[in-house]
């Protein structure tokens, strides 16, 4: 009841705004922003149209004090109108939240084109981790499903390598997502070089992914002997190495990390597997 009652309060404070005109230099940056980069070009098309048919749509703010204003929603207008040499702006002025205003903030960003997919995760992680929201009621809040908020912060575990060179050679979600079955840095660097030399798309890189794992967590045939036979060794232990190999990818897919070792001798084949502890809650 009183979780409800404090919604209720909240989305009547939201409701709580006006139309004013304010001075640019008064208006703060949101932190939630989630988009980092601004095409240049695109801003200078912005302020030439801002300069000939004015700012068509107010940009949205919250009050931050006495004369001192939160964006909430228009950074790109902001910026095109300081271009512009506009010292102040139109917009719509909001009594809200902190929390709101990073939740508004995502969502006006959501539904506009080009948030790159990592921009897109960082402000979910970014809005659990300041305002405490669950993936649930983050979700709800957005309009979207739990998994897909979920899916989207998986990218995030790259590393920061890693990160940088998907979006320095503009590769896809997809393309992320295939990467992280890999659990080793220096492997999925190299599968992104992979990826860009041979311009491979998303169903060609999980391809290469899926065989990559098997040699790092399978192991090799023997070679044929002089009679053109597989050895019977291998013949009768394939079955159960391949057990243990699909084991070793379910937990590798689940994010354990597992590390696979082999070593055959005279006498048998040693399997060694390695299995982390998981984090203590």
């Amino acid at each position: 009841m009183q979780a409800q009652s404090t919604m209720n309060r909240r989305n009547l404070r939201m409701r709580e705004r006006e139309v004013a005109r304010i001075p640019i230099e008064a208006i703060r940056p949101n932190p939630y922003q989630p988009r980092r980069v601004f095409a240049q070009e695109a801003l200078e098309e912005l302020c030439a149209s801002i300069k000939q048919y004015g700012l068509l749509q107010p940009i949205s703010v919250r009050k931050a004090g006495n004369d001192a204003y939160e964006l909430i929603a228009g950074e790109r207008r902001l910026r095109a109108c300081r271009m512009a040499g506009m010292t102040a702006i139109d917009a719509i002025v909001f009594s809200a939240y902190e929390q709101d205003s990073a939740v508004i903030a995502m969502m006006e960003n959501l539904q506009r084109e080009n948030l790159h997919y990592m921009e897109e995760a960082e402000g979910y992680q970014n809005l659990i981790r300041d305002h405490g929201l669950s993936q649930d009621e983050l979700a709800r809040r957005l309009g979207k499903n739990q998994s897909t908020i979920a899916n989207k912060m998986r990218i995030l575990k790259l590393p920061l390598t890693v990160k940088r060179m998907l979006l320095q050679y503009n590769l896809t979600e997809r393309h992320a997502r295939a990467l992280l079955r890999l659990h080793d840095e220096e492997m999925q660097i190299k599968i992104v070089n992979v990826i860009v030399q041979q311009n491979l798309n998303v169903k060609a890189t999980e391809d290469l992914v899926e065989r990559t794992l098997s040699r790092m967590y399978g192991i090799e045939a023997e070679e044929p002997t002089k009679t053109g036979k597989i050895s019977g060794f291998v013949r009768d232990t394939r079955l159960f190495v391949n057990s243990i190999k699909t084991v070793v990818r379910q937990m590798s897919d689940a994010g354990l990390a597992p590390k696979f070792d082999s070593s055959e001798s005279d006498g048998g084949l040693e399997i060694r597997v390695w299995i982390p502890h998981l984090p203590a809650k």
